[in-house]
């Protein structure tokens, strides 16, 4: 047997799975392929184009070419973050190509020259056109690719507005419009007019008009035959799928599977869509905007020509107002544009200001959203954009009157942020400089977060900085989504390697970005400590975990700091502002939990391949991990076995694998392989017998139904063949993984003959069926022989184990899980261990990628989801930056790229609490004392000052103070600072970094009533 066959590890020339795992499950393999397929042409490479072709690159398409062939200016670096000042002058294209090639090997990249000819276009399946190219030329091109079905995008942003426009042809197909999992249920009954009804009232999820098939139905066989039914939703917990009284009578049983199914879609060319124009609205509170903006471009581009191709630098009242007549002809020429509105002069002429602008945050945004449409136009995966959206961030423009917006603070100054000025102002930029940040993980959103603020300079000023930290290292997989790192950077720190990345891109960064590699935790409250985090003017989370979120929002809330938040899954993307004293925090909702699978279900009754996987993780835990570390600290720790006799768990498991981890030690591999067949044998033969033992296939429910209905489906036995390939996979990923444990080596290239030779000359055992054995049912069911005396069974138990001190220096390796390790035959066993359970219920098998999906809790991902999301972070940055107290021009933001979806809402404002005459924030308000002040006067303080009792104070789980205390005991603590108190009643030394206190109260107002009041921090 070669060494593939026993890793498992599928070799595919097409997809290299170590590097796009992440992205393959958000596009699946098909879309994959056809991506693969495809060849692609960018024309204009400045911010925008670049945005584009880097997260295509990323993604992966068989060929990227590059056409832009202008000489790179000083205002290119304001949003191309591949050019420096050392490439002023060299063509944009070329320099592009160099650094493009670098992020994915399997991309190749390459220019096309200026396009003369048609004939130059005919490789391409899809072509965009950024704001390089003028109206008119993309006009003539989308008519060319119309004809000849090459998809057409084109693209444009100005300042803080930007636009996208799609055209994939008459007949385009959608394979897939929105990317998630097929929904499928257990049908509890079917009418005969076709109304279809859930088991035990679980929703099923459809929607009008979509697809199903049925399997395992009883009475209706018919049903069974793949047969495509249109359903027509009744309720959440039922739908119709038309009369099917000509099929039968249904008896019983049933399972219903969505199946995805093609659709088709026409878009009209740039030409035929102009003047009726089909939009997608990115802000329904900007609802009446898109047709402003529809002639807003329109008139640019007509304004460019008159000017001679050029823009004035900066654009006047004069220039506006020509625009704004510009607008008001286009709308006489175009009247389904706007209807009977009239032209909104105000934010024309703040387009006409914004013109020559060049916005980091918008170009991520359009850069992401575009390059996701790309990848829709080569593999028909999710729903493209159709036809026109437009876009605009004008809450990000600041409203104090530090920061004048007019001609002379908006006017170049020969600066690589010039294109960022002429929006924002020569002062706001000055501010942004020197604002002090800290951005909590540098993944993938923290790669595009840093590169997005190098671009705007953010940290660069005399007073300003960034500091980093991430505690990850660099792995193949990151590549596909993380684009500061490379190949060469694996197993490096992230923060280190993504600070190098970010002042490469932007000189004046040297020396103002400090990468740490420290987990932001309570475990490191010493180094980021109380002056660190006063420090900050604000905080970025990029981070992929709750419980890291809800501490750094903490801290924050602590400490009064803004916080920016987002995050990503496959398509989606969300992002949150949380202001001091303004917002409500990160904390105050939560998502609710993830939906557990009952015990029962695991142990017994599957009915669905995430049972089965979730069992076989379990099995692989319970094997190769908890066995070995019991068996260590048995031989290690003297009191092992009486605080094991202590325990409400499963004592007799825990002795009976430690019986037989040290009694039954294997001394060669064949006896590791001869281990996992019997354990085969016991797990997919002998247990199921076990079960049929105790509940046969008649067997009836105490209401006289079928025990063997609905969810609980009939398993039968395995018998052992290793011509299949689970069974064989088992075998093998368990003789290895045992083999692991004992520190035996293995042959990796050993062939099946090996295992076969060993597996018939072994005596496999009968099965004898346990009389006595009971088996828990439902949950919610005693747990059969708890109060069962097993005393004898576990004396004789322990008694069967060897002497640790015969045994002493022998140590066993624990296996920790690890998902992305092709050969350590983790995912090959959970896969082979899942697939073979799923055998014995019916259930249909998964393949390695899925079952590593569920197993890993691998969260897909992809580059243009992050591109998108970031970008919208920093749109609210600029806010932030500003200080702005209205909340509502503040945004949260939820969008999902495959439908596609955007959707925007005010944060949800912090609450106010009351108590005596005084209101307060719930959230942000605290009771600030500065001083280790004693208890008495603290008391005596919060009565005259406060008006309020302190009843109880308590600091972390201490009680340092209760009204009902023994006079002596509050005498012993009255005239100790507060900081002694804690001393005195934690046991423990407050830790010199330790500057702030936080109290708890319980008080009563001026009548004596109990009332909510914030928490005490006490200033040392």
């Amino acid at each position: 047997m070669s060494s593939s066959v026993m890793t498992n590890n599928v070799k595919d020339d097409q997809i290299d799975e170590s590097l796009y795992s992440r992205q393959l499950y958000v596009l699946g393999k098909e879309a994959m392929l056809k991506m693969q397929n495809s060849n692609v042409l960018i024309i204009g490479l400045k911010g925008l184009g670049i945005e584009i072709a880097k997260n295509v690159a990323l993604a992966g398409v068989k060929s990227l070419t590059l056409q832009d062939n202008k000489p790179i200016e000083l205002e290119d670096l304001s949003t191309q973050f591949f050019f420096t000042e050392a490439d002023i002058g060299k063509p944009r294209d070329e320099v592009s190509k160099i650094k493009l090639a670098e992020l994915n090997a399997y991309v190749p990249i390459s220019v096309l020259e200026p396009i003369l000819e048609e004939r130059q276009l005919e490789p391409f399946q899809v072509i965009v056109a950024t704001e390089t190219m003028s109206l008119e030329d993309k006009i003539k091109l989308n008519n060319y690719c119309h004809k000849r079905g090459i998809k057409f995008i084109s693209t444009e942003t100005r300042g803080l507005f930007g636009n996208v426009f799609v055209d994939f042809g008459d007949k385009f197909t959608v394979i897939d419009s929105t990317g998630e999992e097929p929904r499928s249920g257990i049908v509890s009954d079917i009418e005969p007019d076709g109304t279809v009804t859930m088991l035990d009232d679980t929703r099923h999820g459809l929607e009008d008009g979509k697809y199903v098939r049925f399997t395992e139905v009883e009475g209706l066989e018919k049903l069974n035959d793949g047969t495509l039914f249109k359903v027509e939703v009744l309720g959440p917990f039922a739908f119709r799928i038309g009369n099917v009284e000509k099929y039968g009578t249904y008896k019983k049983g049933g399972i219903f599977t969505e199946v995805k199914v093609p659709i088709k879609m026409s878009f009209k060319s740039l030409q035929d869509s102009i003047s009726n124009p089909e939009f997608i609205f990115s802000d329904f509170a900007k609802f009446d905007r898109s047709g402003q903006l529809h002639l807003g471009f329109q008139a640019l581009h007509y304004f460019v020509i008159k000017h001679n191709g050029q823009l004035p630098r900066p654009m006047n009242e004069e220039d506006a107002n020509e625009l704004i007549k510009l607008v008001s002809d286009l709308a006489v020429q175009q009247p389904n544009v706007l209807g009977d509105a009239p032209v909104d002069k105000k934010l024309i002429k703040e387009l006409s200001y914004q013109a020559r602008g060049d916005i980091p945050g918008v170009v991520a945004f359009f850069g992401g959203l575009v390059a996701q449409e790309v990848l829709k136009a080569c593999s028909g995966k999710f729903t493209p954009l159709k036809q026109y959206m437009y876009f605009d961030s004008l809450e990000s423009l600041p409203d104090s009157k530090e920061f004048p917006r007019n001609e002379i603070t908006t006017a170049p100054i020969g600066s690589r942020y010039d294109n960022q000025i002429a929006v924002f102002g020569a002062d706001f930029q000055r501010k942004m400089a020197n604002s002090k940040v800290f951005l909590v993980g540098s993944g993938a959103i923290g790669c595009e977060m840093l590169k997005n603020w190098a671009l705007m300079g953010l940290g660069s000023g005399e007073r300003g900085g960034i500091i980093v930290t991430d505690n990850d290292s660099i792995e193949k997989s990151n590549l596909n989504r993380q684009f500061l790192f490379r190949s060469k950077d694996v197993g490096r720190n992230k923060s280190e390697v993504a600070a190098e990345s970010v002042i490469a891109m932007n000189q004046d960064l040297a020396g103002k970005i400090t990468p740490k590699i420290d987990k932001v935790g309570t475990e490191t409250e010493d180094i980021f400590d109380d002056a660190f985090w006063q420090s900050l003017d604000f905080v970025t989370n990029a981070l992929d975990n709750v419980d890291a979120r809800t501490y750094v929002d903490r801290r924050c809330v602590f400490y009064g700091k803004p916080l920016l938040e987002s995050g990503t899954l496959g398509t989606k993307g969300n992002t949150q502002v949380v202001i001091p004293r303004l917002t409500e925090s990160y904390s105050s909702s939560r998502d609710p939990p993830e939906k557990s699978i009952p015990l029962c279900t695991l142990r017994s009754f599957p009915s669905k391949i995430d049972h089965t996987i979730a069992w076989a993780k379990s099995l692989f835990q319970g094997y190769f991990s908890d066995a070995a570390e019991n068996v260590n600290m048995y031989l290690t720790q003297d009191n092992f076995i009486e605080q094991t006799m202590k325990q409400t768990g499963d004592v007799k498991g825990i002795l009976e694998s430690i019986n037989d981890s040290l009694n039954n030690r294997p001394e060669t591999f064949d006896d590791c392989v001869r281990w996992a067949r019997l354990e085969f044998e016991k797990k997919f033969n002998h247990d199921i017998k076990q079960l049929l033992y105790n509940f046969p296939l008649d067997a009836k429910t105490s209401n006289g139904e079928p025990f063997w209905s609905g969810a609980k489906r009939a398993p039968s036995p395995l018998i052992f063949d290793i011509n299949n390939p689970n069974h064989l996979d088992f075998i093998i990923g368990g003789a290895c993984l045992r083999a692991f444990n004992y520190d035996i080596p293995v042959d990796e290239a050993l062939p099946v003959d090996h295992f076969k030779k060993i597996i018939d000359n072994m005596p496999i055992p009968e099965f004898v069926p346990i009389t006595n054995l009971k088996i828990q049912v439902n949950d919610e069911d005693p747990v059969p022989n708890a109060n069962n005396p097993i005393g004898d069974e576990l004396d004789a138990l322990v008694a069967s184990l060897p002497d640790p001190f015969v045994l002493r220096g022998f140590h066993m390796n624990a296996v920790e899980f690890e998902k992305d390790d092709d050969t350590n035959h983790h995912i090959q066993f959970i896969t082979a261990c899942s697939n073979c359970r799923a055998e014995n219920y019916s259930i249909e098998l998964a393949d390695r990628q899925k079952t590593k999906f569920i197993a890993g809790r691998i969260i897909p991902a992809i580059a243009t989801t992050t591109s998108l999301v970031t970008g919208l972070v920093n749109l609210e940055l600029y806010k932030v930056v500003d200080q702005k107290t209205d909340i509502e021009q503040y945004k949260n933001g939820f969008v999902n790229l495959a439908l596609p979806f955007f959707g925007f809402s005010e944060p949800i404002a912090s609450p106010k609490g009351k108590y005596n005459d005084k209101t307060y924030d719930k959230i942000w308000d605290r009771f600030n004392i500065y001083g280790d002040i004693t208890l008495k006067a603290l008391l005596e303080h919060f009565e005259k000052e406060e008006g309020l009792e302190i009843t109880m104070l308590s600091y972390g789980v201490s009680l340092l103070y209760a009204s009902f205390f023994p006079p002596k005991k509050l005498k012993d603590r009255y005239d100790l600072p507060i900081s002694q108190v804690v001393k005195l009643v934690t046991k423990h030394e407050i830790p010199a970094h330790v500057k702030t206190m936080i109290l708890e109260i319980c008080a009563d107002d001026k009548q004596g009533e109990d009332v909510e009041v914030p928490f005490i921090t006490i200033h040392l």
